[in-house]
């Protein structure tokens, strides 16, 4: 099972021992690969949103109503689910005159973020089904991801220096020429996409939440340069 979201640049190179010789014709050419595996971690964003007329009041709301989600949570993600704090504030809320002016403060919002990551993927519905019950009023989305990408990012780069290395020999071919060797070859990128579902406020209804985790497919790419000769 491959494991951990990827998302990043590398500037891995490979190039010959000695530098070639002057004036040596080469060809140049990218070739991408894409492996597709299943994710085994769900990343949710469980948001609990208060107001109140004054600070204190909705901030004391909020920790209450936090407290409970939470407690509910830590049961419901079982024990490979790991939950973290990840955003809080508390703001005024604003009345703007039509005329302009200095507006008015006519209360104030607090809200509490927590991210959860399953790693156990059966969960994701009753996380979702047990925090709104508890309290939750913000489902910010789901993030799949893999634990453990090096396997599945591996395969994707040599698909994807295989890809480059024949188009760069299509095209020596194509020109009447031989490959004599590989003077370099660099990875443009490994990039993971996030498959994501929008989840809005929940309804208030005793039916539970499908969800279905799909597939990510891990994307890289490669640019050789071959030199080449009659």
């Amino acid at each position: 099972m491959h494991r951990v979201l990827l998302l990043s640049l590398c500037g891995l190179a490979v190039t010959a021992q000695t530098p070639p010789p002057e004036g040596l014709p080469n060809v140049r050419a990218t070739g991408e690969g894409v492996v597709t595996t299943r994710p085994d971690q769900a990343i949710l964003h469980i948001g609990v949103m208060t107001q109140a007329q004054n600070a204190e009041a909705a901030g004391s709301q909020n920790a209450k109503q936090s407290s409970t989600v939470l407690s509910e949570l830590k049961q419901a993600a079982g024990p490979n689910g790991e939950i973290k704090t990840v955003g809080y504030s508390l703001n005024p809320n604003y009345r703007y005159s039509r005329d302009g002016g200095t507006p008015t403060i006519t209360g104030y919002t607090a809200t509490n973020t927590l991210e959860v990551r399953l790693n156990d993927l059966s969960r994701i519905g009753q996380v979702i089904d047990v925090s709104t019950r508890a309290g939750a009023n913000n489902i910010g989305g789901i993030q799949y991801a893999l634990r453990n990408e090096q396997s599945s990012r591996a395969e994707a780069l040599a698909e994807a220096s295989r890809a480059a290395r024949a188009n760069a020999e299509a095209m020596a071919g194509a020109l009447g020429l031989k490959v004599l060797r590989v003077r370099s070859a660099e990875a443009g990128f490994v990039q993971t996409p996030r498959p994501m579902m929008a989840m809005a406020a929940p309804r208030a209804e005793a039916v539970s939440t499908p969800v279905e985790a799909g597939t990510i497919e891990i994307r890289a790419s490669v640019t050789i340069t071959l030199d080449v000769g009659p």
